[in-house]
């Protein structure tokens, strides 16, 4: 039964009992893997005892990181019931369209959000709440509590538990304007912890920390699940501050470290920098997005790390390549070989197999491929072809094998490591009674990697002005969604097959 995620962390607590797992910063509390494992038994016990939780039943949680994270995703894996970790940065009509798609039997919500919850609850189909630290909602009951109060007796595995049940909804920016819920199986997991030790050469002695919030693939599956499944050590920081993670790094003596663009440029330009002894790091990553050359160079040249560019996808395991250190510096600029477990091709649009030094787009095949999207049948066969998921991401390889991301086939912008869908802010965009047209592109920010700079077409004797429209924008969908730029023409280059030629818009706008 060891291939279920709620297993392995028996199995880990069987083997290191009194080992150290985790030091959750926002409670100030560090936990063995006996107590992590206790927790999560706590946790699944007393979801079937109080809400009658069981195989195949979701339940939500819109909160900021710590270590109920783990207890959720580990518990609710014991008895086959799937986590649904919401995005805290979405608006109240975002929260609704994804709850209602996906349907929690429980709604788990902190403190933070509790005034973000009530702007939806009343149009939420779900009806039970845990209020989680002291979060002021009308309740079924409080975290703390539940945990207290269940038994840490392993509970029972459903008998017809497979590798192929969903663990996770993991809801992603969508193409059409809607979010998609990539569910995640528990035999997806299992195998990004086995390709990340054996790719990545992580051992018992790595330790994490947890930068990005728990959401997000990256943060749940890049070093916290593959270090659980080895037995090193995570650290889950609270709200990012450069200068206090950079403390937390050193102090903690961090060996391996995932950052994205934003932290890495935050960092490098904070007041602790300079002190800094990253000497316990054996490497960083870069994940969400590409890194500017100069930014990775000037890491290496003041700090002396080593500094490895990731791939990885939600819905393909968030490790989907590997190199040595050795690489990182002699392959700049790439983003390594597939991992181990994996089968990687490069797509023309012919469908065949592209050359060395050829683009195509990466398609990827493996034990780390998710089910599909929740609900969404139409989604799920575009993407998943005979098993070979298509990303979207447009890449070469050179004649050594080595890969490099040269675009994105999906219309998308990254800000901040965050992926922002197009066509999800042109249609929130068009909403406004002043709209007729509008196009989404990516201009390059020092700060952020790419904002959001949107063209817009006013309908006729319409008028309207930018801060307006931004201003709309941002009453409907995330604000890191929201464009940063606004401006107007009188109409928008279209493709003879009706779509608009973006490429046209950006040698307009940004050269």
């Amino acid at each position: 039964m060891s291939e279920h995620v709620g297993e392995l962390l028996t199995r880990r607590s069987s083997l290191t009992p009194d080992r150290e797992a985790l030091f959750d910063v926002p409670g100030q509390r560090r936990y063995t893997y006996r107590e992590l494992n206790e927790r999560a038994c706590r946790l699944a016990n007393e979801m079937g005892k109080r809400f009658g939780i069981k195989k195949g039943d979701r339940v939500g949680i819109i909160a900021q990181n710590g270590v109920h994270y783990v207890d959720l995703m580990y518990g609710l894996a014991k008895i086959g019931a799937v986590l649904v970790p919401f995005n805290w940065r979405i608006k109240a009509v975002e929260l609704e369209y994804m709850a209602n798609d996906c349907l929690p039997e429980v709604m788990i919500c902190a403190r933070d959000f509790a005034e973000l919850l009530g702007e939806a609850r009343a149009k939420l189909g779900c009806r039970r709440y845990v209020s989680l630290g002291g979060a002021e909602l009308a309740c079924d009951c409080r975290y703390e509590e539940m945990i207290a109060a269940g038994s840490t007796l392993e509970p029972a595995r459903p008998s017809d538990l497979s590798e192929e049940d969903p663990l996770l909804i993991l809801y992603t920016s969508g193409t059409t304007g809607k979010s998609k819920g990539a569910v995640i199986p528990h035999r997806q997991v299992l195998w990004n912890c086995i390709n990340t030790v054996i790719s990545w050469g992580l051992d018992e002695r790595d330790v994490a920390p947890v930068l990005t919030p728990l959401y997000h693939a990256g943060a749940l599956f890049i070093f916290l699940a593959p270090l659980f499944y080895n037995g090193g050590r995570v650290v889950i920081a609270g709200a990012f501050d450069p200068d206090r993670t950079i403390d937390l790094i050193v102090k903690e003596r961090c060996t391996v470290v995932l950052g994205v663009p934003t932290l890495f440029r935050l960092w490098y330009d904070c007041a602790s920098f300079k002190a800094a002894d990253f000497s316990s790091v054996r490497f960083f990553v870069n994940g969400g997005a590409a890194i500017p050359t100069e930014l990775m160079e000037a890491w290496r040249d003041e700090k002396g790390v080593v500094f490895r560019q990731g791939y990885g996808l939600t819905e393909v395991g968030v490790n989907c390549m590997s190199m040595t250190n050795e690489e990182s510096r002699k392959y700049a600029g790439s983003v390594g070989k597939p991992i181990f477990h994996s089968e990687i091709r490069l797509l023309g649009e012919d469908g065949r197999e592209v050359r060395a030094g050829e683009s195509g787009e990466i398609c990827i095949k493996g034990p780390t491929t998710c089910l599909g999207y929740w609900n969404n049948p139409e989604a799920t066969a575009a993407a998943l072809v005979d098993g070979w998921f298509h990303t979207g991401d447009m890449a070469s390889r050179n004649e050594e094998g080595f890969i490099y991301i040269r675009g994105r086939y999906k219309d998308m912008i990254k800000s901040g490591g965050e992926n922002v869908y197009a066509a999800e802010v042109e249609t929130a965009f068009r909403e406004h009674p002043a709209v007729a047209e509008c196009a989404l592109i990516g201009k390059p920010d020092p700060k952020w990697d790419e904002v959001g700079f949107m063209i817009v077409v006013l309908k006729k004797g319409a008028a309207a002005e930018a801060e307006e429209l931004i201003a709309f924008c941002r009453a409907r969908i995330a604000n890191y969604k929201v464009p940063k730029e606004v401006v107007f023409a009188d109409a928008l280059p279209y493709s003879p097959y009706g779509k608009i030629m973006k490429a046209e818009l950006r040698a307009k706008y940004l050269s």
